[in-house]
Formats: structure tokens, sequence, C-alpha cells
């Protein structure tokens, strides 16, 4: 028992560590629990229209690119996440964060860059699901894209740190690189949303789609 223990102590000390293993420890735990929770959430034919439309629109935002940064850094686009954001204010962070799962998964197979399996994770699945979390704040639709696309910008730049370090400038450190270009990235993508949400009438789309839906 006691050498069970020990080894057991032996590998989370192993793991704390080693940035990349945490990462991955942390990463797998998020990704399991995010698809426990999407298998228990009830979706009718009309919650399934409306995400495949908003995968869609999403799609087709992130192709119309204002800014497009090289080894696969980002991009700066029209709003991508913008309808994203909507299904995430119409029914809620799970349905949201489902949405946003399955853009990750289409951008990986549309704009793969592929370095690492957990960076693909850290790049893909998960800052997208992380943006429907803005359907915690249904009556604050800014904050909530805020704070979403905060939430995205962690995932970037854990990887931006462990995986886009060699990529950096002479005398930049791998925290600073990612930091200045996901932010860069992020910010930029963020801007263009809050512009997008304060001229759409977000309010009265949300309150006429619930109204469909009864």
């Amino acid at each position: 028992m006691t050498n069970f223990i020990n080894t057991l102590k032996e590998g989370f000390t192993e793991i704390f560590n080693n940035p990349l293993s945490l990462a991955t420890l942390i990463g797998l735990v998020i990704l399991i629990l995010a698809l426990i929770k999407f298998k228990k959430i009830k979706l009718d034919t009309m919650i399934m229209a409306r995400i495949g439309i908003a995968l869609a629109l999403a799609t087709i935002l992130h192709l119309i690119k204002l800014v497009d940064l090289p080894n696969g850094a980002g991009s700066i686009n029209l709003g991508s996440m913008v309808p994203i954001l909507i299904i995430a204010f119409m029914y809620g962070p799970e349905i949201g964060m489902l949405t946003g799962f399955l853009f990750g998964i289409i951008y990986l197979i549309i704009s793969p860059y592929i370095l690492h399996p957990i960076q693909v994770l850290f790049d893909y699945p998960l800052p997208f699901m992380a943006v429907g979390l803005a359907g915690f704040f249904k009556n604050k639709k800014l904050i909530g894209a805020t704070f979403g696309m905060f939430i995205r910008f962690i995932f970037h730049f854990i990887s931006g740190v462990l995986f886009f370090g060699q990529f950096a400038p002479e005398g930049w450190s791998p925290v600073l690189y990612s930091f200045a270009v996901n932010g860069s990235i992020v910010g930029g993508n963020l801007l263009v949303v809050l512009v997008i949400l304060a001229l759409l009438p977000v309010a009265r789309i949300v309150e006429k789609s619930n109204s469909y839906a009864h």
C-alpha cells in the first residue's frame, strides 16, 4: 500500500512538474466532462436545424478573413463567433458549448494546422467550445461575448506557449510571444464580434426565436 501511494505521489509530481503533461491532463478532463454533458442534452428538430444554420454561417464568416497570420497563428474574420454566441444566448451555455465544439471540429477539417495531438485539442474543439459559455450571460450580451472569448484566449495561449514558442522572434519568450499573437487575434476577433452584436437586434432575434419555439 505504501509503495502504491509513493508511486501515485511520484506520478502526480511528474505531471505537475511537466507543463505538457499537466495541459494534457486538464484538456482531457475538460473534454471528457463536456462529452458527458453533451450526451445528456435533448435536441429537437428545431434546435438541430438552428445549430446547423449557425455552423454554416460561422463557417462562411470564418472564410471571410480580414487578417490572416502565418504559422497557423490564426486569423481575424468577419465575426464567425456571432452565430455561435446567438445560439448560446438562445439556449444557454450547454447547447452553446456543443455548437462551439462542433465548429471547432469543422475548423480543424477546413483549416488544419497540426503539431501535436494536445495542440489540436487546445486550438480547435476546446477554445470554440468555450465561446458557448457566453450563454451564462443571456441578458448581458457584450459581457457574455467578452467572457466566452477570454476563455477561448486562455486555451489558445496555452497552446502557443507549449507548441509555438519555436516561432517566437529572437529575444521573445514563448509566453510573451503567445500572449502577443493570441491576444491580437482573439482581441481583434472580439472587437469585430462586439461591433456586430451592438448593431444586431440580438435581444429581438432571441425573443422571436423563442416565441416561434412555443
